[in-house]
């Protein structure tokens, strides 16, 4: 396919007709500034072929502020020796026609041609986008997306296969597709994705399991029964064996007989604890004789012992009292110097105290005198205030509107400027009392006018002259110059002015005001942050505090003058100390009586003790109570030996009997009775529970039962030896198929691979790029190196897509394809020595295809071997 001309007219900046022609069927260098319509040509084409001539979704074709435009793009082109010419038209005139050799086709079926031809295809409805655009959305790369390539191969997968199927033959169709989907699919109603059952497959599995299952447990139930018959007779007949032997009536004897025997030993052990409690009795009446006897033999000893005590005790309380006139007087000292002291704190206090209200009496004077200052400056500040908000509201004005009526009047009159210079002028220069007539109005003498509307001028006694005013953006102007007078006329009258000189005015009275209202507002907070009624509420506060101080001060009295005052701290730390020496004294004097209250106590105590102790040790009762207590005593040791004998023997007949054997005898026969008589009762039960166990289980039908699930067992074990010989087979043969189809999709990634290693060694040599199963560049090689294309640099990938895409083209061209390679500013990240290698791959692609690379660059370009095409020389 060789693009011979490209025309377009009313599309975007190209308003008039422009024409790109004279193209060369290998490269084309287009160069022009930045916005001097390169990718305006480039989206022409793309419209020319992607876009609906009657797609609605095509506005930005259309000329900035021209709605009745109709975008016009007009193509020729040959392919396989015939001439192919395009013209397309859309919004306002929506037509395509397309003339192939001598024969013509248009609208929907002049689309679908070219559709047909490129590989590519159009949307249901909307505009064209990347998934539709087949081969060409590889082929044409738009600004800015030469490094992105994956969404293009994946949209242009199809037409890529397509393409090579007819380089490898039919070994390669897609009918190969088709069978291994049907296996697949076959195969994935039997088995998942990891070759487990499922569907009908493993639903059989779980009933085989199931029947499985059912029969065990029916067996089991059949194997329980026969056991349940055996275990009947054989409790039967024990039962029967122990109904009339009844064996726990002869242990029951034996336990009544136990019984008897340990309630004896019992009254034994009882009779022994009551003996050894009197023994306990006797001999501690014998500890209580002997130690009286001791105590009254003691009796002289303690009384000497009393002596001493008693001395000692008087001679105490003789120093004591010695000592208490002494404390006394310390006491009385103390005292005298505490009352000073207080009395000087209180004086140092109503000094201190008439001090501080004076202070605060002048303290709070000044204070109401700031205040009242400030109050009277806060009353002008609130008036120059309320002057500032009046004067803002007065001439308040939106700035912004300003701005806009500013920029409108500026417009309206470079549009007055503009329609002054395309208008029609017509001027008059007429003979006394004559007249003409324009649109009704009556001119005389002479003058001029400019017309920018179809007029007609009657001149009385000839005729009717029209003027048609000509120029092609007349129209446009005249439609241009009614909005902006209209849209100053709203501006004005929505501000209120006449002019932008009075709005500039009203802006900046408005501006001043609110300047003087801000400063206004600052002077007001520096006096009364919080406003007036805090200030004056505040000087009323000071007031009060004021006149409450005064009175305090009167209120409170003068020092003694008479009594020496001196400071309240020097005066608090006398007053601690006398305090604390006062503290002391009372703490000593009460240790002093308590000490002496303490030695009368103890000299009372010794007198009557001793006084006690020598009367008992001259007293007749005491010789007889010694002898008494002699006696006594000898009655109480042959009493306990008696009881000792007694009680020896009464151990060695209790311990002869063993009740711990007896009680444990008495355990063990209760409970083999209890145990005899309810293991008889549990066989009675369990004879009942077996009887009606096997009652119910005969009703059921076991054997029956289990026949028929051995029957279903087996029906479903065949449909399952079926179903896993069918899965295997379909597994087997989906995975030899997909071998099969692999080994195929080497064999069309062969061609590609070859025209890609060929750009490839000219960019990086001794390196290799893989092609993925879609046909996509994915493992990259270079010398140790290894990964992806999409890890190298952003000017790497750019040059990568480029290769790849010219690759692509050699492969379609191989195939019989049209090819058309566009870049738009490409390369634009690629150093010098990479640029010079893509150069050098451009030209040798440029042999075999036509390549219009569009750039801003044409220096870079210069050493390219085509001249250049210049768009600015062309307009």
């Amino acid at each position: 396919m060789i693009l011979q001309s490209l025309r377009i007219e009313q599309l975007r900046q190209f308003r008039n007709p422009f024409v790109l022609g004279n193209l060369q069927p290998g490269l084309n260098l287009i160069h022009g500034p930045n916005e001097s319509g390169k990718s305006t040509l480039v989206r022409a084409i793309r419209a020319a072929f992607f876009e609906r001539y009657r797609s609605t979704a095509v506005d930005d074709l259309r000329p900035w502020g021209d709605s009745a435009a109709a975008p016009t793009v007009a193509l020729e082109f040959e392919h396989q020796g015939e001439l192919w010419r395009l013209t397309k038209s859309f919004l306002q005139r929506k037509r395509c026609d397309l003339t192939i050799g001598t024969s013509s086709f248009s609208e929907d079926e002049a689309e679908e041609k070219l559709a047909e031809l490129l590989g590519y295809q159009y949307p249901k409805r909307g505009a064209s986008k990347a998934e539709h655009w087949g081969i060409p959305g590889l082929l044409w790369v738009e600004q800015g997306t030469g490094q992105d390539l994956e969404q293009s191969v994946e949209h242009a997968g199809d037409h890529l296969k397509s393409a090579l199927n007819s380089l490898v033959g039919e070994v390669a169709s897609s009918g190969g597709d088709e069978v291994i989907e049907v296996v697949r699919a076959q195969r994935n109603q039997l088995l998942t994705g990891t070759g487990k059952p499922r569907g009908e497959y493993a639903q059989l599995d779980k009933d085989c399991l199931a029947f499985e299952q059912t029969i065990g447990e029916l067996k089991e139930r059949i194997l329980r029964y026969q056991e349940q018959v055996d275990r009947l007779g054989k409790l039967t007949r024990d039962y029967e064996r122990t109904e009339a032997e009844r064996p726990w009536e002869e242990v029951q004897r034996q336990l009544e007989q136990t019984q008897a025997r340990y309630q004896q030993v019992q009254q034994l052990e009882q009779l022994q604890a009551q003996e050894k409690e009197t023994l306990g009795q006797l001999l501690q009446s014998r500890r209580l004789l002997e130690q009286n006897k001791e105590y009254q033999e003691n009796v002289g000893r303690q009384l000497a012992a009393r002596k001493v005590e008693l001395d000692k005790a008087q001679a105490d309380l003789h120093r004591l009292e010695l000592q208490k006139p002494a404390s006394e007087a310390r006491l009385r000292d103390a005292k005298a110097a505490y009352e000073t002291a207080a009395q000087q704190v209180k004086q140092a206090r109503f000094q201190e105290a008439r001090t501080r209200l004076a202070q605060d009496v002048r303290r709070l004077e000044q204070r109401i005198q700031s205040l009242t200052q400030n109050l009277a400056k806060a009353s002008d500040y609130q008036q120059q205030l309320e002057q500032a908000r009046l004067q803002a509201r007065e001439n308040r004005i939106d700035a912004a509107e300003v701005k806009r009526l500013k920029t409108a009047e500026h417009q309206l009159s470079e549009a007055t400027i503009r329609s002054s210079a395309i208008a029609t002028r017509f001027s008059w220069d007429l003979e006394p009392e004559r007249s003409v007539i324009l649109d009704g109005d009556t001119l005389k003498n002479q003058g001029e006018q400019q017309l920018l509307e179809e007029s007609s001028v009657v001149i009385p006694g000839v005729g009717k002259l029209g003027i048609t005013p000509g120029g092609e953006s007349l129209a446009s102007t005249r439609r241009t110059l009614a909005t902006l007078q209209q849209t100053v006329a709203e501006l004005r009258a929505s501000l209120g002015v006449d002019s932008v000189v009075s709005a500039e005015e009203r802006l900046s009275a408005f501006e001043k005001a609110g300047r003087a209202q801000q400063h206004a507002e600052e002077l007001l907070k520096s006096v009364a942050p919080s406003g007036m009624d805090p200030l004056v509420i505040e000087q009323r506060e000071a007031q009060r505090e004021l006149e409450a101080a005064k009175e305090q001060l009167s209120a409170t009295p003068n020092p003694d003058a008479s009594m020496e005052t001196p400071d309240l701290a020097t005066a608090d730390v006398a007053f601690e100390r006398a305090a604390a020496a006062l503290t002391v004294a009372e703490s000593e004097d009460q240790e002093h009586r308590t000490a002496l209250m303490s030695a009368q106590q103890a000299r009372d105590t010794a007198q009557a003790e001793w006084q006690r102790l020598a009367d008992e040790e001259q007293s007749p009762e005491r010789q007889q109570q010694l002898k008494q207590i002699a006696e006594e005593l000898l009655g109480l040791e042959q009493k306990a030996k008696t009881l000792e004998q007694r009680l020896e023997s009464r151990s060695r007949e209790i311990l002869e009997a063993r009740p711990d054997l007896l009680k444990q005898d008495i355990e063990r026969y209760h409970s083999t009775v209890n145990n005899l008589r309810q293991t008889h009762e549990d066989r009675g039960r369990e004879l009942r529970d077996i009887k009606v166990r096997l009652e119910a289980w005969g009703a059921e039908g076991l054997e029956e039962q289990l026949n028929n699930q051995e029957a279903e067992l087996e029906w479903c074990n065949r449909r399952y030896q079926e179903l896993h010989r069918r899965a295997q087979a379909l597994d087997l043969l989906l995975n030899m198929l997909t071998e099969k189809r692999q080994a195929l999709t080497r064999r069309l990634q062969a061609p590609l691979q070859k025209h890609l290693d060929h750009y490839l060694s000219v960019l990086f040599p001794q390196a290799t790029l893989e092609v993925d199963e879609q046909l996509r560049p994915g493992t990259f090689t270079r010398g140790s190196e290894l990964g992806q294309v999409t890890e190298l640099s952003f000017g790497a990938r750019e040059q990568m897509g480029l290769i790849s895409r010219l690759a692509y083209a050699d492969l379609l061209r191989e195939a019989g394809r049209p090819t058309l390679v566009i870049l738009d500013d490409t390369l634009v990240h690629s150093d010098e020595e990479r640029l010079d290698d893509m150069k050098r791959i451009l030209f040798d692609a440029a042999t075999r295809h036509q390549i219009l690379l569009f750039t801003c660059h044409p220096e870079k370009w210069q050493d390219l071997g085509v001249p250049p095409v210049d768009i600015q020389a062309l307009k």
